[in-house]
């Protein structure tokens, strides 16, 4: 199994909305605001190479929403998920999977493209995962998420032929193990990866950063804030406990960092880039 990184590029958030009920004087310091209190975000994909597959996990943004839209998240960087993947030596038609850690617009918008007022998928070899418990909460979305879920990103993977669902329990191959977490929306999948004998875990949005390891440190975006909590301790105390290596998605500083155990509990050991393992 071989393992590669992919930016897709940056965008911004409020950082008081990704912090939750933590005080800007702490937060800034791991992730600086601008003027507008917007801090920088990474949207890091993970390519897996694995025998005949090629599995790619989350998609980025993507390019097909108005400009108004992406005026809201100030993109920025020269990453494009294209371009990262021709770095690689790979096309869009080489992947043969792709897995939806869950259905949020940064994390599937670059998965179907738009083209000619169609709708395309941006990997027409693939099979798309998801599982059913998520779908369901996506298609048709609560209050609190539903400028999060946009139909164009999601239903023109069900209607070309190409949407697969997964079980709880279930893994995707005998090297990829899938964590639920319900806290930050229903039934994100947490992918952990044995990578030559460490457990590689693609943190998603249930850790977004280095920023975030702190137990209360939650997103004001999570659906079930407490329960998030709950997750994210248990995970830690785990982390620690199996020496994972935490690859984060959103961390526009820091790609992979390992955990050891604290006066207080859990807390950082050492960040690094994934080529350093």
């Amino acid at each position: 199994m071989n393992l590669y990184p992919v930016e897709t590029g940056n965008f911004k958030l409020d950082g008081g909305a990704m912090f939750g009920v933590v005080p800007k004087v702490i937060w800034n310091k791991t992730n600086p605001a601008d003027n507008n209190n917007m801090c920088n975000w990474a949207m890091r994909s993970l390519l897996i190479e694995d025998a005949d597959r090629l599995i790619l996990i989350d998609t980025g943004i993507g390019d097909k929403q108005s400009e108004k839209f992406f005026s809201h998240f100030h993109l920025n960087g020269n990453d494009t998920l294209q371009s990262s993947l021709r770095k690689l030596g790979f096309t869009t038609d080489d992947v043969t999977d792709v897995l939806l850690t869950h259905l949020h617009f940064d994390h599937v918008g670059g998965a179907v493209i738009r083209n000619d007022e169609k709708y395309k998928l941006t990997f027409p070899n693939a099979k798309y995962w998801s599982n059913q418990q998520h779908w369901n909460w996506a298609i048709e979305p609560n209050l609190r998420e539903k400028a999060s879920f946009l139909k164009e990103n999601m239903l023109p993977i069900q209607e070309l032929g190409h949407l697969n669902f997964i079980k709880s329990g279930d893994e995707l191959g005998k090297d990829i193990k899938l964590l639920m977490v319900n806290g930050h929306t229903e039934s994100q999948m947490i992918p952990i990866l044995n990578y030559k004998g460490r457990d590689i875990v693609f943190c998603a949005d249930l850790i977004p950063s280095v920023g975030h390891l702190k137990v209360p440190y939650i997103p004001s975006f999570d659906t079930r804030p407490l329960l998030s909590m709950n997750e994210k301790h248990s995970f830690l105390e785990e982390a620690v406990q199996n020496d994972y290596i935490l690859f984060f998605e959103h961390d526009a500083y820091h790609e992979c960092c390992t955990l050891k155990q604290g006066e207080r509990g859990v807390k950082l050991d050492r960040t690094f880039k994934f080529s350093d393992l």
